[in-house]
C-alpha cells in the first residue's frame, strides 16, 4: 500500500516510531487546511506563518514526547485545537501588552501604579482564581471556550464570534449557558467567591 493511502492514525503510529516521513506525509495532507483555518482567524500573512510554524513544532514535541495525544481523535482536529490555542495566546498577548513608546506627551512611568495587594488577599484571590478555573473546566467545550476568550482573553463579544465561526447570538447564549451552570455547580458545593 502506498505510503500517502495510509490513514492518518497510522501516520502519527509510523512517526512516533521514528518515521520521518509519515510526518511530512501528514503535513502535505492537511497544510492548506490548516493554514487556511489560521489566517482566517488572524488575517495576516507572516503571522499565520509563525503561527503555522508554532503549531507544528508543538506537534512534533507533543509526537517525540508521546504526551497528550488521543490516538482515538482526529489529527487534523487535534492539530486545529493546538492552533486555536496559539491563537488564542497571541491574541490574549496583544491585547495584555499594547505597545506604547514614551513621547513628550506621554511616558510610561506616568501609567504605573502600584495596585499590590496584602498577602492575605492574593493568596484568597489566587485560590478563587484555582477554584474557578477548575470548575470553568468541567463545562461543556463551547461554553468553557466563550467564558476563557471573554474573561481571560479580555475578547468582545464579537470577537469570539468571529474566531468560533459562529453568530453574535450564539456567543451570548453560550455565554448565558456557562454562567448559569457556574452558578449551579457554586451554590451545589457551596463555594464562596468573594468580589
Amino acid at each position: 500500500m502506498a505510503k500517502s493511502n495510509l490513514s492518518d492514525a497510522i501516520l502519527v503510529n509510523n512517526y512516533i516510531a521514528g518515521d520521518e516521513n509519515s510526518l511530512a506525509l501528514l503535513i502535505d495532507r492537511h497544510q492548506s487546511k490548516i493554514y487556511g483555518y489560521i489566517f482566517s482567524k488572524v488575517s495576516d500573512r507572516d503571522l499565520t506563518e509563525d503561527i503555522f510554524q508554532e503549531t507544528f513544532f508543538k506537534v512534533i514535541h507533543t509526537l517525540k514526547t508521546k504526551k497528550f495525544y488521543n490516538e482515538e481523535g482526529k489529527f487534523l482536529s487535534w492539530v486545529l485545537r493546538i492552533a486555536s490555542n496559539l491563537i488564542i495566546d497571541k491574541f490574549r498577548n496583544d491585547k495584555k501588552m499594547p505597545l506604547k513608546r514614551d513621547t513628550e506627551e506621554f511616558s510610561i512611568f506616568s501609567n504605573i501604579k502600584d495596585n499590590s495587594l496584602d498577602i492575605e488577599k492574593k493568596l484568597i484571590k489566587s485560590q478563587v482564581d484555582i477554584d474557578l478555573k477548575m470548575i470553568i473546566q468541567k463545562l461543556p467545550h463551547d461554553q468553557k471556550e466563550v467564558i476563557m476568550m471573554r474573561y481571560y482573553s479580555d475578547m468582545s463579544f464579537k470577537e469570539i464570534a468571529d474566531f468560533t465561526g459562529v453568530s453574535v447570538n450564539t456567543t451570548l447564549g453560550r455565554m448565558r449557558y456557562a454562567i448559569t451552570n457556574l452558578r449551579k455547580v457554586i451554590e451545589k458545593n457551596k463555594i464562596y467567591l468573594p468580589s
